[in-house]
């Protein structure tokens, strides 16, 4: 059965399930829009929108008719002319999704007046009101709820704006390119007009109007032209713009000394809103953010909230040419522009940070959650064959797993191959709309290398599975490893070709890694070899490669700096995994070694005794690799100092235990309770045997920042907080009341977010009654100090939801009825909703349902308010084929309750509609 048109709900509307759309259907406009002028007469009561459209039929177009069809939804058609003629009604017809006009010209000037109602839109899509502020939301298709048009992504455009308004209400208007023109009206009102000289697609149309300050800069490009830059804010953000500012010059300088890109404008220009369903929004000259994307002081968000502003600011801007200046033909290539520029902004976050904790995020990420995509209902290839509303394909799939099909490539290609092939794509399609196919093409004809097999990657849905086996010969001293590859059935998809996998690896000994001489069997080839490394070519379902001239058996060191997104099975020992942590090179490969050992220990508690009983001296074994990690960073620089040589970030990480997430994936079928109990008593008892060196790590670090004195975004010191923070996190696993009391003096005394937010998360997290008292009083004094700030209110909500204590199902129903919650706000739905459904994974999972009721809940709520975030939510529930009972069935009864829901949107329906396919 295909994919998108599988069984249907009871009361799901067949109407929905007609609506699929199919790649291979595509065909080319009939007409295409030269230029487009808007403007925009912005009332308290309704706002009027005039368009005139210079249209002209495609030459490219097989369609004979002279027909128009435009797209349009919620509008009120108020006048429509074709060259200055008023139309008679006999000459279009309006249905629900659209116009139609009929007996059009071959070259014309389309006039149509609409009136659309932002203030109540709580779809956030289109225009609408973010707290009093007009702003819009296009991508995919919200443009069509602004005026009738061909809103599809080829069709591109040269757009003017004029924008009137309330001049004391809404003093700065804003829209794409360069401001033009202004004036004031008699009645109080006044004008700007906007012009934007690059052809764009209505997708990447913007407006904002409101009452706003802007924190002011410039950049001057290579080219020496000084480009003016603007973040707009709520008057009482002004002192949280620097970040995001300097993240931007840099980002800037960055793209153009790595890729060669210069910013085109005179203005770069930046607002934060409050209400937005996305992170942010790549308008041509005019990003619209999440005020959780570009916001940043140290006393109000954390460290991992100034790295999300300092790579979503990157991403944005870096789809000035991948996504902007080229942009894609149509929605099925949205990886086209999403996963190119991932992995521009993967590599960019890189270059600041620490590369290898940015990859150890990247690839925990992908791991947790887009592998449990690709195992899901949901499961698309990063080019989908198909979708009903494209809203859901904005997913880890085409973002995550897109930029690891060019982080492949790149590295089968070379460096100098890739961006010369880069260079290639944006010179050869530069103002066009084009496709996946468009990006390998320019790929190998700059390089010479055919990358058909590559292509793979980009049509089959699923994470590839890679086995490996080995095979000894000390009499030789001949080391060989046999690899299989398989890909399991997706939707739609049986039967999968093998992929082009790039396998790094080395050969670790006794005392670090071994010089490689390679042989490969079958006449399978390497692609390239350095130093002690090399990468393996695995296109076959089955390959071996020989090593010769080793003196011991080695341990092989695989998928270093994960360079590919598959599943990779081999029998390592405990001993071979504790030797790749101490001795191994490649952060990954070491960070993934304590991943598998933590993994090894879980299955182990919930196989039973007997197998607990050999695996309580391998967590003696692991505590004391860990713990060597620890005192290595204070080697050679001093009594008590942390040597900034030594990564603490990548030793944080090797501390923490595997997420959730990525522990059931490991599963086949998910006894929850069991795992929740083994996890918890590994934590533990690495608690237990770390206790003092973890206490003396902490305080040492805890005293070395307080030298350093002034809160400082820098990495090295958000590596320091990161690993202190997590060894106090360690410490309230156990009963220490020493360690409570450190929480509790490291809230009060904080003087950053990240420390004062640890501290509390460790109190309201910690089990023991001595911390109890004081995380209801971190609470309300956490929420008293910060009620005026919605971002910090946000984190309040989300550790209440995600707290380990029972009652967390009570908890969240409480905070749904507090004055702090708005259930229209999308960051504050994902705060507390997402904040237990996809954070708190044990009690949601509660053996009475009650999670999945709540979820159901609130999803058959949103779905009439903002579907796009409903359907966003149904994520935990589509996994529930994986739960053991009583989980699976009641997970079944919520996700049918959602189906059976009367006016099912196209995003909820399609995400039940494939969740249920198999029930």
């Amino acid at each position: 059965m295909p994919e998108g048109a599988s069984a249907l709900p009871v009361n799901a509307s067949q109407a929905e399930a007609s609506r699929v759309k199919y790649l291979k259907d595509y065909q080319p406009p009939a007409y295409l829009i030269e230029t487009t002028d808007l403007q925009f007469d912005l009332r308290s009561d309704k706002t009027r929108v005039e368009s005139r459209l210079q249209i002209v039929k495609n030459p490219d177009s097989t369609e004979q008719h002279n027909q128009l069809e435009l797209n349009g939804d919620k509008l009120k058609l108020l006048a429509i002319s074709i060259d200055d003629k008023v139309l008679d009604t006999k000459r279009y017809s309006q249905h629900q999704h659209g116009l139609i006009i009929h007996d059009v010209p071959l070259h014309f000037e389309l006039s149509i007046t609409t009136e659309i109602d932002p203030e109540n839109n709580l779809t956030l899509e289109g225009l609408y009101l973010s707290d009093g502020m007009y702003c819009t939301q296009c991508e995919a298709e919200g443009f069509r709820r602004i005026t009738f048009y061909l809103d599809r992504p080829d069709v591109m455009s040269v757009f003017t704006t004029r924008i009137i308004a309330n001049q004391q209400q809404y003093p700065v208007l804003l829209s794409n390119g360069n401001r033009v023109d202004s004036g004031v009206l008699d009645d109080g009102r006044h004008w700007v007009q906007w012009s934007d000289p690059f052809k764009k697609p209505a997708y990447l149309f913007a407006l904002v109007a409101g009452d706003l300050q802007a924190v002011e800069d410039t950049f001057t490009t290579a080219s020496d032209r000084d480009v003016a830059l603007q973040i707009f804010v709520e008057s009482k953000d002004l002192d949280k713009c620097d970040h995001a500012m300097q993240s931007l010059k840099n980002a800037m300088r960055w793209d153009e000394q790595v890729y060669g890109r210069e910013y085109d404008l005179d203005l770069y220009m930046i607002v934060a809103v409050d209400f937005f369903n996305m992170g942010a929004m790549e308008n041509k000259g005019l990003n619209i953010f999440n005020t959780s994307c570009v916001l940043a002081n140290p006393l109000t968000q954390t460290d991992a909230a100034f790295q999300r502003v300092e790579a979503v600011v990157a991403h944005e801007y870096f789809h000035n040419w991948s996504g902007n200046r080229v942009t894609c033909r149509d929605w099925f290539q949205l990886s086209l522009k999403e996963g190119f520029t991932v992995f521009r902004d993967a590599c960019f976050s890189a270059d600041m940070n620490s590369p290898t904790v940015k990859r150890v995020e990247d690839v925990s990420l992908l791991r947790s959650a887009q592998f449990a995509e690709d195992a899901g209902p949901m499961a698309h290839p990063i080019r989908p064959e198909s979708y009903i509303e494209i809203s859901n394909f904005y997913t880890l799939t085409i973002y995550e797993k897109g930029a690891e099909v060019i982080r492949m490539m790149h590295q089968l290609l070379g460096a100098e191959a890739f961006r010369a092939g880069s260079d290639l794509y944006f010179e050869r399609h530069d103002g066009q709309a084009v496709t996946c196919e468009d990006f390998i093409v320019a790929m190998e004809d700059a390089s010479g290398q055919d990358l058909a097999q590559f292509r793979n990657w980009y049509s089959q849905a699923g994470t590839p599975r890679l086995a490996v086996s080995e095979s000894w010969d000390a009499s030789t001293g001949s080391y060989t490893l046999n690899l299989r590859q398989t890909c399991p059935a997706t939707p739609g998809q049986a039967h999968k070709q093998p992929m082009v996998i790039p396998l790094r690896l080395a050969l670790l000994g006794e005392n670090g890694l071994v010089s490689l001489h390679c042989s490969a069997i079958k006449q399978q080839s390497i692609a390239s070899a350095v130093n002690n490394e090399c990468v393996l070519s695995v296109t076959q379902p089955e390959q071996s490669w020989c090593f010769t001239g080793l003196d011991n058996k080695p341990v092989p060191s695989l998928l270093r700096g994960f360079s590919a997104p598959v599943k990779l099975s081999f029998d390592y020992q405990l001993a071979d995994l504790l030797r790749l942590i101490a001795l191994d090179n490649d952060g990954f490969v070491r960070w993934d070694a304590s991943q598998r050992v933590a993994i090894q220990l879980i299955e182990a508690h919930v196989s039973g005794d007997r197998a607990m009983a050999d695996a309580a001296q391998s967590i003696k074994g692991f505590a004391q690799v860990l713990g060597a990690q620890l005192a290595a960073g204070f080697d050679g620089s001093g009594v008590g100092q942390w040597n900034h040589n030594y990564d603490a970030a990548l030793v944080a990480e090797l501390l923490r235990l595997p997420d959730y997430q990525y522990v059931l994936e490991q599963f086949d079928s998910v006894d929850i309770a069991a795992i929740q109990n083994a996890k918890e008593t590994l934590a533990f008892e690495l608690a237990t045997e770390m206790g003092e060196q973890l206490l003396n790590t902490y305080q040492c670090l805890n005293q070395q920042l307080q030298l350093d004195g002034k809160y400082s975004p820098d990495a090295n010191s958000m590596a320091l907080r990161s690993l202190k923070n997590t060894c106090l996190a360690y410490l309230l696993k156990i009963d220490r009341n020493d360690a409570i009391e450190l929480a509790w003096q490291q809230f009060e005394q904080a003087n950053n977010m990240t420390d004062q937010a640890s501290a509390l998360t460790a109190l309201v997290n910690c089990r023991y009654a001595a911390a109890a008292e004081y995380a209801r009083q971190g609470l309300a004094r956490f929420y008293q100090q910060w009620s005026h700030e919605s971002l910090v209110v946000n984190q309040w909500l989300g550790m209440q939801a995600a707290s380990e204590n029972p009652a967390a199902l009570e908890r969240v129903n409480a905070l749904m009825t507090h004055a702090a919650y708005d259930n229209t706000n999308p960051n504050k739905v994902r705060a507390l909703i997402g904040g237990f459904c996809m954070r708190n994974i044990p009690q949601f999972h509660a053996e009475d349902g009650g999670g999945y009721r709540l979820l159901a809940d609130e999803v058959i709520r949103l779905n009439a308010l903002n579907p796009q975030l409903a359907s966003r939510l149904l994520a935990p529930l589509t996994q529930w084929q994986r739960f053991q009972l009583p989980q699976r069935d009641l997970m079944q009864q919520a996700l049918r309750r959602v189906a059976n829901t009367a006016d099912l949107s196209p995003d909820v329906f399609e995400v039940v509609t494939k969740s249920l396919a198999d029930s």
